[in-house]
């Protein structure tokens, strides 16, 4: 629907009548919202073939799509270079003004979604793996028995999705939302403990002499279970990393080594047993966050109304 849209800088309707492109002598030409995401997508990827993949086409059509845009605007946007592409002095500007563009279009298109009154159409999610499988899927599949004509998408990867520009509806996750934007409640606290292959470590705390460890990746290092397990078992050493708390569970059942997982996990993977210690790993508070202008989408309250009854903590 936004790829129809048209921003005409010579219409009297424009915000100003210098436009950017005349502050910067280039002729100023009727430029469409797509070409603008096009530029967006560049500019953020640094590569034809990294927009391509963000916006679904092919790298010689973002090469296409880009030159004509720079010919619309008789400028060069970008200096191309072996390390990417970077902005020119005239991108820097079309990126300021893209920018505002796309952050007007996209609370449009969430203040007319919020303003749907029907149980119906598609209701984005994102939470970690293993949350997802365990703890979501359940709510998800009784949701979608009640609301037969919504479609639930879950998307469950690493990638950090912004409500903002609606790449998600609904987002889960391990740490608060500080965005204003943002409307936020804990959902529940999840307990975490230390798990292995039956009969074969039992860690002395203080100590883990011998003991295999399977923990985050280095860019998680900061979470507090990998801070735990070094120091309740400074002797350790660490075997295996996954940022997949499924991998991880996955790791420990085939007798890699010790991991810390959250208790849904550890109780419904076959082949894993709690470790017996005087002091469990912190536990986590897990959050769910939407964007305040979807605050009154039916199907995205009833989910969150089904989701908070059935999984919230006390």
């Amino acid at each position: 629907m936004m790829g129809a849209f048209v921003f005409d800088w010579q219409s009297p309707k424009a915000h100003s009548p210098h436009s950017f492109l005349n502050g910067c002598g280039m002729p100023a030409a009727p430029l469409e919202w797509s070409d603008l995401r096009v530029f967006l997508a560049i500019a953020r990827a640094g590569s034809l073939g990294g927009a391509g993949r963000r916006l679904g086409q092919s790298q010689p059509t973002m090469g296409r799509r880009l030159r004509a845009l720079e010919a619309a605007v008789g400028a060069r946007l970008f200096q191309r270079s072996s390390s990417g592409f970077s902005l020119t002095d005239e991108g820097i500007i079309m990126l300021r003004h893209a920018e505002v563009m796309e952050a007007e279009a996209q609370a449009l298109a969430r203040e007319l979604t919020g303003r749907d009154g029907s149980l119906e159409g598609v209701l984005r999610l994102t939470c970690s793996d293993w949350f997802g499988r365990i703890m979501l899927a359940p709510v998800i599949a009784e949701f979608q028995r009640l609301n037969p004509a919504v479609i639930l998408e879950l998307l469950t990867d690493a990638r950090i999705y912004s409500l903002a520009r609606r790449e998600a509806d609904l987002v889960i996750r391990i740490a608060d939302f500080d965005e204003p934007e943002v409307i936020a409640r804990r959902l529940v606290t999840v307990g975490y403990g230390l798990y292995a292959k039956p009969e074969t470590w039992q860690p002395v705390t203080g100590d883990g002499a011998g003991c295999p460890l399977i923990v985050m990746d280095t860019s998680f290092g900061a979470m507090p279970d990998v801070a735990w397990l070094t120091r309740t078992f400074p002797n350790a050493h660490i075997a295996a990393r996954s940022n997949s708390r499924d991998v991880q569970a996955q790791l420990c059942a085939l007798g890699v080594g010790l991991a810390v997982l959250p208790v849904p996990l550890g109780e419904t993977t076959a082949g894993i047993e709690k470790v017996k210690l005087d002091i469990d790993p912190p536990s986590r508070d897990n959050w769910l966050g939407f964007h305040m202008d979807l605050r009154r989408l039916p199907r995205l309250r009833a989910f969150v109304d089904l989701l908070v009854a059935r999984l919230s903590s006390p």
